[in-house]
């Protein structure tokens, strides 16, 4: 039983390509990140040929655990030069890691992945309508998705226009509009990699809130990725956020595992 890396996606999905679709939802994060990362990893098995655990570092410097067995996590250890400043994953293997490995660190966040079970639109819907982004709405949604980064404790960006315009180029981006046309909120999904695709970039304008508009577009955008072909879609939401938990559950999406985000602090390297 041994980890093994890798910068070549075509290696890592030749070896891992069987896990991940196995489990598409739990592996959400490793499969929308793993094009153009810095580091790819999977773990075999006792027959020293299947892959049982896979993960992704992007940037180097960002690990996230797709589904790993506790002991595989236990027993990582990266290439030289790949320390992690932070790391993310189920809540077992990350702990799994922090006690084997001894490094100082602090939580960033504690999160839970949904899935989708049956769509059940807020009845009645929210006013107004949803529609794709545009570029015309960049100079809105580009404030947005800085707001968005701080809330959830992501490393802000100084520009989120190439961000943004691919996910509105590719349909991914959708706005809530207000009955008076304007945009109110937001919701982007991931492209559809083995049949998951997940909802991410909730997100309604502060003075726009407690109207249900994040419902709405929520719904609009998980009708998008099921019509992309997606089998399984999934978001995750903050622990911490009761409303947003409660919001996502009425809109029929159900709980798959709890994660763990943590920040090593000075001397993990």
């Amino acid at each position: 039983m041994s980890w093994h890396f890798t910068t070549d996606l075509r290696a890592f999905l030749d070896a891992a390509g069987p896990h991940l679709a196995a489990e598409p939802a739990r592996n959400t994060a490793v499969l929308t990140t793993m094009e153009g990362a810095e580091l790819l990893g999977w773990w075999t098995g006792p027959d020293g040929t299947t892959a049982t655990g896979v993960l992704v570092a992007a940037p180097l410097a960002d690990l996230t655990f797709g589904v790993v067995p506790v002991e595989a996590a236990a027993a990582l250890v990266l290439p030289a030069g790949a320390a992690p400043a932070t790391l993310r994953g189920e809540r077992a293997a990350v702990e799994a890691y922090l006690a084997a490995s001894g490094l100082p660190w602090e939580p960033v966040m504690d999160i839970r992945l949904f899935r989708l079970d049956a769509l059940t639109p807020r009845d009645p819907a929210p006013a107004g309508r949803a529609r794709p982004a545009r570029a015309a709405d960049l100079p809105l949604l580009g404030p947005w998705t800085a707001d968005f980064a701080v809330v959830h404790r992501y490393a802000p960006q100084d520009d989120y226009t190439d961000f943004l315009t691919e996910r509105i180029t590719e349909d991914r981006l959708h706005v809530w509009e207000a009955p008076d046309g304007r945009p109110v909120a937001m919701a982007a999904r991931s492209r559809t990699v083995e049949g998951q695709s997940r909802v991410h970039l909730v997100y309604t304008a502060p003075a726009e809130r407690g109207h249900g508009y994040a419902a709405g577009v929520t719904a609009a955008i998980s009708r998008a990725a099921a019509a992309s072909g997606a089998t399984e879609v999934v978001l995750f939401t903050d622990l911490a956020n009761s409303t947003s938990n409660a919001l996502y559950q009425r809109l029929g999406y159900r709980p798959v595992s709890d994660h763990l985000g943590v920040r090593f602090t000075e001397g993990a390297a």
